[in-house]
């Protein structure tokens, strides 16, 4: 209770999620995440708080204690400075009507604000300040204008009495309207991730960047939000939300962790979770933290050092050496494209026709030359083949990463083709320069750049860009010979070392 000095125990710290887009934040990552906030915020009686993505109430919670304490001299009675804090500081608006009854009992201790036990007795409406009103997605040509939403899927056609998802602050062109204009001093919260899209299996796009761009817009001197970390790369719509990200020096504090379990018992989302601050009047180098829950690095850096953000300090002057020392291409501009021969990875094998690698259960057979295309001009050559989802089931990044081994890569020889289930990582005339390329491939040190840039299953060209390509394949390559060739000293090859598996010891 907010009025009490004992909370103990909290059932927000044992409160199960009800998805994955609506993943409940434990108390203790908020207090982080507040403690990030100078702390004259809460001595202030004028500091107006806003949390647009409320699914437990916590974050208004944890900010209406902190304010309890910090206007004690300001507002000695408690009643009157609950219902000042209640009905002058605090708004929140819930994600759905399960989550506004919660949220208001989180922190009204009632889940009608103007109820007999409310601990606000200023409110006369059963909302109070933490609103939730049901809202219908804007469909044009089968998606929703704001989020993106799949109308065969979200579409009152199908929907009958599921929830739309249709979330209300980022489903307008004019957020500021929602609250009147009023101007908050602080945005802060934890958005949904991610909404069904119709494609294939539980294809999902990603939705929490929208939250992010739509605070920006109400100009709060300080926004602070939980998201994944999976943007630090982009894709899946990403692309233009990253580079906006990296490039803003208003970004002051971001705070990373890579297995997403650290901050999210209980939770599994590939990638890892961060959380940052960004301050309206201030501007410069990001404080960089990498935490584990027995660990923490921190340095101070711009983010837009590359176009996708190298989440380990540690990692980052190891990627700084090598692209300062190799001055030729690197091989995000050498790996094919996906679906390389034009064959999608639901092609039908045939019983004769081209030699042709499909996904591992079913291995090597045929298909129609009419269906093939050889635009790379890659057929005719001897290629390495590596499957375009290496690390599928890994979703924890702090532990070692492995990519590539014998049992899910191949050498085939020319006139063999493959479906995107597989990506040709190198081809040449000579099969001896591709077996010295898997030697390059297999090393830790190779591996170790590509992870700079993976936070998800999918490893395709653009996750090379770290990775140089050498001029010369002529040789069995060692991580001994990289490090030399590359000045990566002994403790920036330990931390390679316990990052990335042995090739031979995957697949056991």
């Amino acid at each position: 209770m907010i009025l009490s000095n004992n909370y103990n125990p909290d059932v927000l710290t044992c409160l199960a999620n009800l998805s994955n887009d609506e993943v409940f934040t434990p108390p203790q990552v908020v207090n982080q995440m507040l403690d990030m906030l100078p702390p004259e915020l809460f001595r202030s009686p004028e500091t107006r708080f806003l949390d647009p993505v409320s699914k437990s109430g916590v974050f208004l919670r944890e900010i209406a204690k902190r304010l309890m304490k910090g206007l004690e001299d300001q507002i000695p009675d408690i009643h009157e400075r609950a219902n000042h804090i209640f009905t002058q500081q605090l708004n929140g608006i819930a994600i759905t009507e399960l989550t506004s009854l919660i949220s208001r009992r989180s922190l009204y201790c009632s889940k009608w604000a103007n109820g007999k036990y409310s601990l606000c007795t200023a409110f006369t409406d059963e909302q109070g300040n933490l609103r939730y009103r049901p809202i219908e997605h804007k469909f044009v040509s089968g998606k929703c204008k704001y989020c993106g939403a799949s109308q065969s899927v979200f579409g009152k056609a199908v929907r009958t009495e599921l929830e739309s998802h249709a979330y209300e602050f980022i489903h307008t062109d004019k957020p500021e309207k929602i609250f009147g204009n009023m101007k908050f001093d602080v945005i802060i919260g934890n958005p949904p991730y991610q909404l069904e899209d119709g494609g294939n299996g539980k294809s999902s796009v990603p939705i929490y960047h929208l939250f992010v761009e739509q605070a920006k817009k109400l100009n709060p001197r300080y926004l602070c939000m939980i998201i994944p970390s999976r943007w630090f790369t982009g894709g899946r719509g990403l692309n233009d939300f990253r580079s906006k990200m990296l490039t803003d020096k208003h970004i002051r504090i971001l705070v990373d962790y890579e297995n997403f379990k650290d901050v999210f018992p209980g939770v599994d989302l590939a990638g890892g979770a961060c959380y940052f601050l960004r301050e309206r009047d201030s501007e410069g180098k990001c404080k960089v933290v990498n935490r584990t829950t027995q660990t923490s690095d921190e340095e101070e850096r711009y983010l837009d050092e590359f176009d996708v953000f190298v989440r380990s300090n540690k990692a980052l002057s190891i990627v700084r050496k090598v692209r300062e020392t190799h001055l030729g291409q690197f091989m995000d501009s050498t790996v094919s494209p996906s679906k390389p021969f034009g064959l999608r990875t639901f092609y039908e094998p045939k019983e004769s026709g081209i030699p042709c690698q499909f996904i591992q259960k079913i291995g090597l057979k045929y298909a129609d030359e009419a269906d093939v295309t050889d635009n790379y001009n890659l057929l005719n050559k001897w290629k390495f083949l590596a499957p375009r989802s290496p690390i599928a089931g890994q979703t924890d990044f702090s532990r070692p990463v492995g990519f590539y081994y014998d049992g899910n890569t191949r050498i085939v020889p020319p006139g063999t083709c493959c479906t995107e289930s597989l990506i040709v990582l190198f081809a040449s005339d000579k099969k001896e320069e591709v077996e010295s390329f898997k030697s390059y491939l297999y090393t830790k040190v190779v591996r170790f750049l590509l992870l700079q840039c993976v936070v998800s299953q999918d490893v395709i060209r653009e996750k090379y860009k770290f990775v140089p390509y050498l001029e010369h394949y002529d040789r069995i390559y060692t991580d001994e010979y990289l490090c030399e060739l590359w000045n990566i000293d002994e403790t920036e090859w330990e931390y390679i070392d316990s990052k990335i598996l042995r090739s031979e010891d995957m697949g056991r």
